[in-house]
């Protein structure tokens, strides 16, 4: 069973720059859910857009058949860290059909926020 589309897009991006506990659990951090349903492996090239500068990318990930992946995207480092207090928006696009869905982590609080939403979805 194959589901999903090609490209998505996140127009919202924001990764805090302090948490309110630095344990990897619970720091402040966006995510990007990906479902492979496929029955061949995903590879994917994001790319981050912002207000004020060229955008960066590609950052490249695959998924692997019939896989899920949580990508934070505090982790990704190459071509560059995502910077942290500042807006970006990510388009994704992938060689075979993904699901992407969003969701941050903000503690900079300690009564936490957390929110999900799904991409949009084209292609």
């Amino acid at each position: 069973m194959s589901i999903g589309k090609t490209v998505w897009a996140i127009a919202e991006g924001y990764i805090p720059g302090r948490s309110a506990d630095e344990s990897h659990e619970m720091v402040s951090h966006e995510t990007a859910c990906i479902l492979n349903t496929n029955e061949v492996p995903a590879n994917i090239r994001i790319t981050l857009y912002f207000a004020d500068r060229d955008p960066v990318g590609p950052y490249e990930v695959t998924v692997g058949a019939r896989r899920t992946l949580h990508l934070r995207f505090n982790d990704l480092a190459q071509p560059e860290p995502v910077p942290r207090d500042t807006d970006y928006a990510s388009v994704f696009v992938s060689d075979v059909p993904i699901v992407v869905q969003h969701t941050r982590l903000d503690s900079r609080d300690p009564n936490i926020a957390l929110l999900s939403t799904i991409a949009y979805a084209a292609g």
